[in-house]
């Protein structure tokens, strides 16, 4: 899915998904325009000079990264600090990378452990359901998942899961890129994406007065 674009999440086309994946997603919601892109490193930091290659890398990865942590985070602007934590990770990991060309899976790592670590802080901190925000804030992750039947049921979720949720219909990856970017098996992201989906179910069926 690429909600920049205003495409409908309707699940993947991986066929090693759950069976009950297929219309879970018919109801989601739209989301019209492009995020601003989150501000990140300035061109030096901490006395060391961030080099062309690494900037044009970033770069390119930031709408994604933007989007994702979005709908992890389910707020634009903790969306933009994870960005720019995950960003200075990434600059100070940088010199370590010998595959530069697994710079996209190598900084959506980062990030998504970035956003796990913040979502079990603000756990802690507070609970909150996105049915209780103001979505007239102008906040479009926010507004987004307030629209949508299974946006509203994401915070019935353990970060665990909805993390899995997310990267699996928002960031569009496979059971296998999913289990990389977590450090888990494959089995385990199984385990967790059906748990995850009964759980949107119980949670969307009585609200909706039926079944998606």
């Amino acid at each position: 899915m690429n909600p920049g674009r205003g495409s409908r999440v309707s699940g993947t086309g991986d066929p090693s998904g759950p069976p009950e994946e297929q219309g879970m997603f018919a109801k989601e919601a739209i989301l019209g325009g492009e995020p601003a892109r989150s501000p990140v490193l300035s061109r030096q930091s901490a006395g060391r000079a961030i080099d062309s290659e690494f900037v044009a890398a970033l770069e390119g990865e930031l709408a994604m990264a933007y989007r994702l942590s979005g709908y992890l985070m389910g707020d634009s602007a903790e969306a933009a600090d994870a960005v720019q934590e995950a960003s200075v990770r990434a600059w100070r990991a940088w010199p370590k990378l010998r595959e530069r060309e697994k710079f996209h899976s190598w900084f959506s790592q980062i990030l998504v452990n970035v956003c796990r670590t913040r979502l079990g802080q603000r756990s802690r901190r507070r609970t909150e359901d996105v049915e209780q925000v103001d979505v007239e804030a102008a906040d479009p992750f926010r507004a987004a998942l307030a629209r949508d039947a299974v946006g509203r049921a994401l915070p019935a979720l353990s970060n665990e899961l909805r993390i899995v949720v997310v990267l699996r219909y928002w960031g569009d990856l496979s059971l296998a890129e999913i289990a990389e970017r977590l450090d888990i098996p494959v089995g385990t992201v199984k385990s967790r994406l059906h748990a995850a989906l009964q759980a949107l179910r119980r949670r969307i069926e009585p609200a909706e007065g039926g079944s998606l």
